[in-house]
Parts: C-alpha cells; structure tokens; sequence
C-alpha cells in the first residue's frame, strides 16, 4: 500500500506494474507466495479507503478507455491471414517489434507481465483466486450514479464473441475445408447456425444490459452448437488422414479450434451464474496471459501447426507399420520369406557396389553410380515385396506411439504396450535372421563361385584389410556411422510419410485414372491397377529411394567437408563380410567376431532410427511415454517368463515344447 501510495499521478500503467511485481513469487513454482499476496490484497481491495484516491481514479479512467476487443478476438487465436503472412509478421515482430498502444490490453499484459516466467505462476494460482481479485477490483472502482467500470470489458466480450462467430461461419466456404467435406455448400452447417445463434444471444445481452429487468439469454443452443462444430472439426481431422492435408490447412483448423474455444470462454465469462462466471473469468485471464508471451514467437507457431503436419505423416507410417508387425507363426515365416528375399537383393546390391567403387570414375561419377544403386535397389526390393529389416523401426515406432496414446486415453495398459513391443523386436528379429543370413549365403556363394571360375578371391588383399577394418567398433568409427545410417532410416520414414501424405491430397489415384496420355496408351483395366499401385505405394518408393541416395552421398559429402562421415547398414556389411570370408581369408572363429559387429551395426542401426521416429511420433500427438518404468517392468517380466517370445511366436514356442512339428 506505501508503494502505491507514492504513485501520485495515478499512471494505471504503473500502478499495474507495482501490483504485478508485488505478486510475483521468486520461484514461478512458489504459487503459495502468490496466492497469500493476492489474498492480502483482495481484502485491501475490499476497505476502499486504503487505497490512495489517485490510484482508483486512474484505474477508472484506464478501464474507461481501454479497448479490450483485439485481446479477447485476437490474443491466442491465429491470424485469418494464413500461415505464411503470420508466420512473416511474427518473425518481423521478433526482429523490430512494434511500439505498444497503451490503450489496448493486448499490448499492456506485455508490459504488465513483463518477466518470462510470468506465464508459469499466474498459471499456477488458481481462477477462483483471479475472480475474488477482479470482483473486488471491480467493487473498490464502483462509484454511486456513476456507470459501472466492468461494462466495457462485457461489451467489448459481446462483439469479441459476435465477430468470431461471423469469422467461424465464414471459414466453411474454405476450399480446403470444401475439399475435405463437399457437402458443407449443399447444407446449413453447424458454423453457419452457431453464428446466427450467437448473433441472437448478443442482442439480447446487450438489451439487458440496457433493462436489467430482462430474462437473462439463453445461452444452452449456442453451446450444443458448439458441439456440433467441434464435431465437425474431428470429422475434418479424421478425413485428412486419407485426403492429405498442408501446413495452410493445419493452421485453418487450429483456428477454428481456437476460435470455438474462445467462444466458448466468453460465454462462460458472461455467464450469471458465480461459480460458472467466476472460473471462467480467471481461465481467460491466464490463456491471455499465455497468449501475450507467445504474440511474437515464430517458433511456437511453426510448433503447432506442423504438429498437425507431422501427425498425418506418422500416421501414414503407423498404418505402415501394422504391416511389419508379425503377431502368429503364419505372420512369423511370411517375414522370414520377405526378409530372406531382400537379403539376396542385397548381397547384389553390394557386390556391384563393390565393383562401381573399383573403376577407375571420378568421386562425383562414383557417388551418383552407387547412390543410383542403393535407391534403385531399395525401389526394387519394395516392389517384389521383400522386407529389409532397418525399414522397420521407423514405421512400427509410430504403430508404438499410437498405442502409447490409446493408453493415455484409457483404452490400453501397460501389459498390452509390453506385448506390443515384444511382437515388435519379434518381428525385427525375423527380419535381421533373413536379411543377415541369406546375404551372408549368398555373398559367400557367388565370391566362392567367383573364385571356383577364375582361381582367385573375388576381393583383393587390401579391399580384405578395409572391410575388416570398418566393422571394427573400436579400431573405426562404425558405430557412429552406424547412427548416421540410423538418421537417415529415420528421415526416409518421414520423406515415406510425406509423400503418402501428398498423394492423398493430391488425389494420385483420380488423377492418374483420367490422364490423357495413360489413358492413350494402356488399357482402362491396367491404367487403373497402376493409378492404385502408384497412389498405395507412392511414399514408399520416395523414401526407399531417397534412402539409398542419402546412403551413397554421405560419404562424398565428409570428403568435401573434411569430415569423417560415411554409413554402416546392417544388411551391407554381412554381405561384405560374406564376400571377404569367401576368399577363406578367415577363420570360424575370426568370421563368428565380426559377425557380432556386424549384428552390433544393426542395433545401433535399429535402436537410432526407432527412437527418433517414436520421439517424432510421440510430439506430433501431444503425448508422452508417461509411466516409463511401468512398460519396462511389464516388458521384463514377460521376458523372464519366457526368453524365447523376443524370438519366436507363442504358439511355435508351445507347438516345440509338447513336441509338435511348427511347420504344420
């Protein structure tokens, strides 16, 4: 009160900024300091007298002419500019921002809430807290025959809520929303019929606020309108899962969201119902509050509207990964045979890389001729639907991060997220045993039919030294470059999930049915097969092939900048190996040694890229591993029961111990 007492003038600004500084607690986690505080001074509040007359005369004018509208229409609710525009003004803002208008409450919670940290605690106390305050700010300001200072903020509330109700209906003639649901030009849509419902609710408002002796409105239709908006926005977000979606139309749906949320915020605010009103006027308060520190942040923009982004393209990688996960014996062989198939692929892919890198090429010549070998060669293996086993983690990661949200969301436990991860390395352990030793056998097969023919090993001496060399984790770098092959398996499942993601709002399969020179040259029966096959599998063939030029690249890359990078993939490396033992230039013991490096390859192959990919698949749902130690406790006592269900399938387990033939 003495500190008040010595703003003579009266500045409201001032005044604000010594309250807030009062309030504000050394720690943002200390709320009991705030909370005490505020009750100090709800109750100073309340004795009129022990403020200072000046104090109270410049609040009343502040709130006189204060415009509330752009806090309450705009403060957490994005730009109808679009993305683009905002994202630039943001970052404009960020550089040379633009000076406050002290008229506007917009610009003075800035100012107010100037430290930031600021968010965190007033987050922290409570909103029947904040409401005491302001009901007691607004009884210590009241004068006899004078109007009461709270009507500006209800009515610029009332046209905050009316012109986001017209800005709702307006965004249904969208054609990105059009695109997604034809049938919104056909019918009266829940955003046109909440804007006329609100239109209705503020007339009477505003009457009443003119005749207190008025029914207050009925606010019970706007709300089940409501409803029905945010219905329609779920369809919005279901549909974009199989109609592909952009960054413009993320942002047009976090702003409907948000713009129905504020909304409904209002209608709480202005509800006459204390308990109802009060909460309601302490929860706006603080999304203001929140909402003042991120204005400017290009970053936390960019944050939520490729959250959307990446969702779809997870989800494009979950549904993916149904695919890869083996859950019974007939699953279990089906990967061994797909796997198998690819690692005679890859023992090809490997000796002719071995070949490319002996002639006498340029490194420009030489890295575009092995990358075309690793892309082509994934693209290939992809269409003969073989399986090469570090593509998985990046797609079952994300069927994983699924199931972790179905289990926030009550609908999955512990126990099931343990069997899932185990039917998970299950099925990756399939898809190694066929890569690894079928690339191995047949490695060994042509180096031995190779030497048979000409009555020499296939590698020479110093080609020998190197591939030993680079297995080696401790005398190399391979386990490094071992993660960065990870890394790259990653990204090819984002680039996989992109171009799904394109397909599906690009229509492929439409558009490819009616292309002209298609339609000139195959029949209608064939140019629809490849029109299904193109859109199915269209981010599948991007990814696997900008996985291979990613593998090839790397290491021209680390010569031009003097750095030691290169890549070590699993599969590649048992084929080399099986290339150098088919010269018998080791022995059994040798061989089984850098067979554990190169299994050891594998791992950090596997565990980088599945983890990058459930971290990403994780964020983009807003979720988190929650009870970490729970799932590990559930995974390990299921593994201790039985060891071998990491490696085979319960009922081949159960079929071998009563001693029944699995292959039946």
């Amino acid at each position: 009160m003495h500190r008040l007492a010595g703003n003579r003038s009266g500045d409201a600004l001032e005044t604000l900024v010594m309250v807030v500084d009062w309030l504000r607690p050394k720690t943002p986690e200390n709320k009991g300091w705030a909370e005490g505080r505020m009750n100090y001074l709800t109750i100073a509040l309340e004795s009129s007298d022990l403020l200072p007359p000046p104090v109270l005369d410049g609040l009343r004018h502040w709130l006189g002419k204060t415009q509330f509208f752009n806090a309450f229409a705009g403060l957490g609710v994005f730009s109808r500019r679009g993305f683009v525009r905002e994202f630039a003004e943001r970052c404009h803002e960020h550089i040379s921002p633009t000076p406050p208008a002290h008229n506007y409450l917009r610009d003075i919670l800035p100012l107010v809430f100037h430290q930031e940290t600021d968010p965190r605690w007033v987050a922290s106390v409570s909103d029947e807290s904040w409401s005491r305050l302001f009901l007691a700010v607004r009884r210590a300001l009241v004068l006899p025959g004078r109007p009461d200072p709270a009507l500006t903020p209800i009515e610029a509330a009332l046209y905050a809520m009316e012109m986001l109700s017209i800005w709702g209906a307006a965004e249904e003639l969208e054609p990105e929303l059009m695109r997604l649901d034809p049938e919104l030009s056909q019918s009266d849509s829940a955003f046109v019929a909440l804007q006329r419902e609100i239109a209705l609710y503020v007339e009477q408002a505003r009457a009443r606020l003119n005749q207190p002796d008025l029914p207050e409105s009925d606010d019970s239709h706007a709300r089940v309108l409501l409803d029905q908006c945010r219905e329609q926005l779920a369809r919005f977000r279901k549909k974009i899962l199989t109609r592909g979606t952009t960054i413009s139309l993320a942002h047009l749906l976090e702003r409907l969201d948000q713009t129905f949320t504020r909304i409904e915020d209002l209608l709480d605010v202005l509800s006459l119902d204390p308990a109802v009103g009060g909460a309601a006027r302490g929860r706006l308060f603080k999304r203001l509050v929140q909402a003042s520190s991120e204005r400017h942040s290009p970053r936390l923009l960019w944050q939520r509207n490729v959250r959307l982004l990446a969702r779809n393209i997870t989800e494009s990688a979950s549904n993916h990964g149904e695919h890869y996960i083996t859950r019974d014996g007939r699953e279990y062989l089906a990967m061994l045979r797909s796997a198998a198939g690819a690692g005679v692929l890859i023992a090809l892919m490997a000796l002719l890389k071995l070949w490319i890198v002996e002639l006498p090429l340029k490194p420009v010549a030489e890295t575009f001729l092995v990358s075309l070998n690793y892309g082509l060669g994934f693209v290939f293996i992809h269409m003969l639907h073989f399986t090469v086993a570090t593509k998985q983690p990046a797609m079952t990661a994300a069927c994983f991060a699924g199931a972790v949200e179905r289990e926030e969301q009550g609908r999955a436990n512990q126990k099931k997220l343990a069997a899932l991860l185990i039917q998970v390395c299950r099925s990756q352990f399939a898809a190694v045993v066929g890569n690894v030793s079928v690339a191995v056998a047949v490695a060994l097969l042509v180096g031995g039919l190779y030497r048979h023919l000409t009555g020499r090993s296939l590698l020479a001496e110093e080609a020998v030294v190197y591939q030993l060399h680079v297995l080696h984790p401790l005398l190399s770098l391979a386990l490094f470059h071992a993660a960065i092959a990870g890394v790259w398996l990653f990204f090819s499942g984002l680039v996989a999930g992109f171009y799904d993601n394109r397909a599906a709002y690009l229509d492929v399969r439409r558009r490819l049915r009616r292309n002209p020179l298609l339609t000139a040259l195959l029949s209608p029966e064939r140019q629809g097969r490849l029109a299904d096959y193109v859109h199915d599998n269209y981010g599948a063939l991007a990814g696997n092939f900008i996985f291979g030029l990613l593998l090839g690249v790397t290491g021209y890359v680390g010569s031009l900048l003097s750095l030691p990078l290169d890549i070590r993939h699993i599969a590649f490396s048992s084929a080399n190996l099986g290339y150098v033992m088919s010269g018998d230039e080791l022995s059994p013991a040798a061989f089984l040694l850098n067979l554990a490096f190169v299994l050891l390859i594998g791992m950090i192959n596997l565990l980088v890229s599945f983890f990058l990919a459930l971290w990403v698949a994780l964020k983009s749902r807003s979720t988190r591993m929650g009870r970490l130690s729970a799932l590990w406790r559930a995974f390990y006592d299921r593994v201790r029961e039985d060891p071998l269900v990491l490696v085979l399938p319960p009922r081949v387990l159960s079929q071998i111990k009563t001693g029944e033939d699995p292959m039946k």
